[in-house]
């Protein structure tokens, strides 16, 4: 008896190490899918049992690391998911180094430099470098910004799928923060086919009145957009043609950030 419960003791720590172990899988799954992903999914990208798949979803449904899609079908990355990965984008081990980056670009072309990513329907400031220049607008990391009136937005919006890019369009308010904010949906596809052409996403005074902005993305070794790269400046300073201009010196920098994202894998 005793060498029974010796052993069964000895268990536990295995089987929820185990358990852990799936559930952290899970998650890299419906991570990966990009989208709301169904219980069948989940089985085939893990080769879990059903049953298994069932219970770890509930369980990381109720702690919030998992939603309900909105359309009812499948599940998506829940607020403490999406949390945890803005807390790792922003503290990560190699981000000295990424800081250097954007402040050896900032001195080159002498205006803020930012790098973003997508949360939702906005977009967040998790690096700055100010320009020395007087002349500054204050939008510290931590920002939180729309998409459909700043050139991060707008580049995110133009690299998403259709379906998941025409969702987040028929939810938006196209707040007018301006006179040049565009406003009608219709408008803002055809910019961002103009942008998926291009590469690269504008910020001609829409979301602030005197504030041009230019941005490229950084993909991730899926292709897809891990940070956004972007350079902002009054317009009295730097117009748009010049912002335009300082394009190849931002994708070099995207590049060298984009090396040092993929040298991690």
């Amino acid at each position: 008896m005793i060498k029974r419960a010796k052993s069964a003791v000895m268990k536990q720590p295995a089987e929820k190490s185990s358990r852990s172990i799936r559930a952290v899988e899970l998650l890299e799954a419906v991570s990966n899918a990009g989208r709301p992903i169904t219980i069948a999914e989940i089985v085939d990208a893990t080769g879990l049992p059903r049953a298994t798949v069932h219970r770890l979803c509930d369980l990381l449904e109720t702690v919030g690391f998992l939603v309900p899609s909105m359309s009812g079908r499948g599940l998506a990355i829940g607020h403490r998911m999406e949390n945890l990965a803005l807390s790792v984008v922003a503290s990560g081990g190699n981000h000295s180094y990424r800081h250097r980056i954007i402040t050896n670009l900032s001195r080159e072309i002498g205006e803020t430099i930012n790098l973003n990513i997508p949360v939702g329907s906005e977009i967040l400031y998790v690096d700055r470098v100010e320009t020395e220049r007087p002349i500054r607008t204050q939008l510290p990391v931590g920002s939180r910004v729309p998409l459909h009136c700043t050139a991060s937005g707008k580049l995110y919006l133009a690299c998403l799928p259709k379906t998941k890019r025409d969702n987040l369009l028929t939810s938006m308010s196209f707040e007018p923060f301006t006179p040049n904010t565009i406003t009608n949906p219709e408008d803002l596809k055809a910019e961002l086919q103009i942008i998926r052409r291009d590469g690269y996403a504008k910020d001609n005074s829409e979301f602030i009145d005197g504030m041009v902005a230019v941005a490229v993305a950084v993909p991730d070794v899926r292709g897809r957009i891990a940070t956004i790269l972007a350079c902002h400046g009054p317009a009295m300073r730097m117009n748009m043609d010049h912002a335009v201009s300082y394009l190849p010196a931002l994708r070099r920098a995207a590049d060298a950030l984009y090396a040092d994202l993929t040298e991690e894998f």
